[in-house]
């Protein structure tokens, strides 16, 4: 039985040219299925919760055609890649709702760092002891997943010594957040944060993974990842989605998976451990990327964030295959041999391409790419 799961996605709009424009008012007022970011230069759009990865390939391109059909009714407009203001325009932010008091505190308090685009993957789990050792699990492999979809090597036109600048500049929320023991400890230290005013909202939780649901802390149905840049090619980002997926599988039919359970970090101290371990895996996955020496959950060995995700698809590979979508994990090996985007950006930068014409390539792929996808496959899925 396969897990629902779905994607938020967060996109740039602008020029061909790659200069960013927002055009996030006339987009919600006019299309169905997007919403606002807290800057006006990026909407986001939302899958519906879906089990079978085919018809979720084709919930990722139509909204995008159907944005790219209206931007091009307002102008010489289309969709940008990329997770960070590549070529400029960090120095302001433009509010997308003056009159929205969350929108209004994350403008004064955090500025232009949070204007990034990023891909934000849930997967259903309904048993909330279960989501909790899923977050914790997927809190300690965050780092692998930032590895293989960063995508923000440059801002205001400019390499700034991140794979991900996104994730390196991005504000973690609380600063402290702890390994959820039980869905009682998750509700409990939410309340305090509420209580303390380090937290806005429950949606003021900006950490690598969170539980999410209907009703925050205490009605939950979903894990939610939210480190991963913004991968504008669909193929690639279902293989992510499909070794998430297959480890979570693995992770349900086999609890004692848990890093809390299994680490061979003292246990007087693991939790804490375990969360300092992580969070330097993040900052080296942020700047390098695949080629980042992180340490490994499990007994703290130094390994290479693209050896322990060659590790992972070898042990996740069986349970894709028995549950009919190994196809759509295999990507995983493209990106582990040719590189993430931001190597690839990286590597045209290195022998002489300048930033603004490597996101001119960019944005002609990517809609080369979706116009074939949606042609080949969206016809014969969606009515």
């Amino acid at each position: 039985m396969l897990l629902s799961k779905g994607f938020e996605v967060e996109m740039y709009t602008g020029t061909p040219e790659g200069d960013i424009v927002g055009f996030s008012d006339q987009i919600v007022a006019s299309l169905d299925g997007f919403v606002r970011e807290p800057d006006q230069r990026h909407v986001e759009y939302t899958t519906a919760p879906l089990c079978c990865y085919d018809r979720l390939l084709c919930a990722l391109v139509r909204p995008r055609q159907q944005l790219r059909q209206y931007l091009k009714s307002l102008g010489h407009y289309t969709l940008i890649p990329g997770s960070t203001l590549s070529l400029g325009g960090s120095g302001r932010f433009y509010c997308s709702d003056p009159n929205n008091p969350y929108y209004c505190y994350i403008e004064t308090t955090y500025g232009t760092k949070v204007v990034t685009a990023s891909i934000h993957i849930n997967v259903g789990i309904s048993d909330p002891e279960i989501l909790m050792r899923a977050c914790r699990l997927v809190r300690m492999e965050a780092p692998l997943y930032l590895a293989l979809s960063a995508s923000s090597p440059f801002l205001d036109g400019k390499t700034t010594g991140y794979h991900s600048t996104r994730w390196g500049m991005f504000p973690k929320t609380p600063c402290d957040v702890p390994l959820f023991e039980s869905h009682r400890h998750f509700i409990q230290w939410t309340e305090q944060q509420l209580a303390a005013g380090t937290m806005f909202n429950v949606r003021h939780l900006w950490t690598s993974v969170r539980p999410n649901g209907n009703r925050r802390p205490y009605d939950l149905n979903r894990l939610e990842l939210r480190i991963c840049d913004l991968m504008v090619d669909p193929i690639a980002l279902l293989a992510v989605m499909a070794l998430l997926e297959a480890r979570l599988i693995q992770l349900i039919h086999d609890p004692s998976l848990d890093p809390l359970e299994i680490s061979t970090i003292p246990a007087n101290n693991r939790s804490a451990e375990l969360i300092a371990l992580t969070d330097a895996n993040e900052v080296a996955a942020a700047e390098s990327s695949l080629d980042a020496q992180l340490r490994h959950w499990q007994d703290g060995r130094l390994i290479l964030a693209r050896d322990w995700i060659e590790e992972l698809y070898q042990e996740v590979w069986p349970v894709a295959k028995k549950h009919g979508f190994s196809c759509f994990l295999s990507p995983i090996k493209k990106i582990l041999r040719e590189g993430n985007t931001a190597s690839q950006w990286l590597q045209l930068h290195a022998v002489g391409v300048d930033p603004r014409q490597v996101m001119i390539q960019a944005i002609q792929s990517m809609a080369e790419q979706e116009s074939l996808l949606e042609d080949q496959l969206c016809q014969s899925l969606v009515p």
